[in-house]
């Protein structure tokens, strides 16, 4: 019985002008990560399930694609465990591998182990597909393009200003308008969680506020009252997040709301340097917005942490985000190594793109010259024909077989090649070629001779 052909869930095709538009919005990416000084690195697909839980927190660790044993260790499962309702013991047993759930845990792991080959601070980019066991839903894939650039070995705020610009530049090439891009500082939630009586529980108090766009400010007040959160407290963040207007506004106000919490208080201060800064270079085409109720929900950022939100007449999520990290390589027993990462979503970002028309339209991998076939008799010399074109650089095609010359027209014009070359037998007897403009129809003959120059 034959195999149904389906996809995966959360995996897609993509077709020739699909990956001709792919390549480039990653040759923008490429060449703005290399304008800003990152260099490339690749890692592998897979890492050590080790080297991927514990980092992201709860919910993230739940979205890791674990790689079932192979062979004869897959006998070593510990059923025990699973009867006992110990499933992490028990995916241990029966797990040792998994597909890398994003870019910068891999990252770190990389620094750590060639830190003696690298040169700090140390400038890389990574292009490169990663996989999370999420629900696929529009602008949201389980394989999927990330997109980093990450600084480690400076704690400088300069690598702060540097990536809200490289943000800016990227986008302004795209000629994406309408971008936002959302700040907040996780000293600063530390500080409001302290504000609440909550300084053990910045872990659950940020996982909640970070679903503010998924349920609502209510959601999220009542997320946080069935982890205990008090009435007293739930009544000072709902009034903390009606904060509004400039971000010197609001950090101002914060500044006197933290008066007594020195983190929070260091936040402020790193975000009012870092926009003071921006003044001097303004972005060209992002709007930079400070929002309290951002929190990205990942577990190892500690300061500056930054969103990208998509112009509003689109419907798409996140469209990109990061942050500062003083610790991630510290897993790895690499220590006081601080950092700084930004991922551009390229998935959504293409969506983005490809809803609102921005990739140009002669964007396209297809040949630029068909020659046809006309038989046995010229068959030579249209390969011989073909030969030469490809060393100019030119791209072309032959068409394999005999067929009816308006079947083989039709077949350009379905493919959107724009030129034909004809050789048949009155072009072979005057030593010549003819070339037909698929657009207009137009048909000129030429000599053998001259094919580069007419062509090129």
């Amino acid at each position: 019985m034959p195999i149904k052909p389906i996809l995966p869930k959360g995996t897609r095709d993509f077709s020739a002008l699909e990956v001709a538009r792919r390549d480039f919005l990653k040759e923008i990416l490429k060449r703005n990560f290399e304008l800003f000084g990152f260099q490339p690195i690749e890692t592998p697909s897979f890492e050590r399930l080790e080297t991927l839980t514990g980092v992201y927190g709860e919910e993230g660790d739940r979205l890791v694609f674990k790689i079932l044993n192979s062979g004869d260790k897959i006998k070593k499962a510990n059923t025990a465990a699973l009867e006992e309702g110990a499933d992490s013991a028990f995916i241990r047993s029966i797990s040792e591998k998994a597909l890398r759930y994003d870019l910068t845990v891999p990252f770190a792991r990389y620094v750590a182990q060639h830190q003696s080959d690298l040169t700090f601070p140390f400038r890389r980019y990574q292009i490169q597909p990663v996989w999370r066991a999420d629900r696929p839903q529009h602008g949201r894939f389980q394989e999927f393009y990330q997109c980093d650039a990450d600084s480690v070995g400076a704690r400088s705020l300069w690598q702060e200003i540097e990536m809200i610009s490289l943000y800016d530049r990227v986008f302004s090439e795209l000629k994406l308008e309408g971008i936002t891009l959302e700040i907040n500082h996780r000293k600063i939630l530390a500080g409001v969680a302290a504000l609440l009586g909550a300084e053990s529980e910045l872990s659950q108090f940020t996982i909640a506020l970070d679903k503010l766009d998924k349920i609502g400010k209510k959601g999220v007040l009542d997320e946080l009252a069935s982890k205990g959160f008090g009435a007293k407290a739930l009544d000072l963040l709902e009034n903390l997040l009606a904060l509004s207007g400039p971000a010197e506004k609001q950090l101002k106000a914060l500044e006197t709301l933290l008066k007594e919490q020195p983190e929070g208080l260091e936040g402020v201060n790193e975000l009012k340097f870092i926009l003071s800064q921006l003044e001097f270079t303004p972005l060209e085409t992002t709007t930079l917005n400070f929002d309290l109720s951002l929190a990205r929900g990942l577990h190892y950022y500690t300061g500056m942490i930054i969103e990208v939100s998509a112009p509003e007449k689109v419907k798409m999520g996140s469209l990109g985000g990061g942050g500062r990290y003083d610790d991630l390589t510290g897993t790895f027993g690499l220590k006081e190594m601080s950092g700084i990462g930004i991922s551009f979503g390229f998935e959504r970002i293409y969506l983005v793109m490809e809803t609102l028309g921005c990739f140009p339209e002669t964007l396209n991998s297809n040949a630029k010259v068909l020659i046809a076939n006309f038989g046995e008799a010229s068959n030579r010399i249209a390969y011989e024909c073909l030969y030469r074109l490809r060393k100019q650089g030119i791209s072309c095609e032959f068409y394999p077989t005999e067929a009816k010359l308006k079947k083989q027209l039709a077949y350009a014009n379905t493919k959107k090649i724009p030129q034909v070359i004809l050789i048949g037998t009155s072009e072979l007897t005057q030593n010549q070629f003819v070339v037909k403009n698929m657009e207009t129809g137009a048909q000129h003959a030429h000599p053998l001779e001259t094919l580069e120059s007419v062509l090129a």
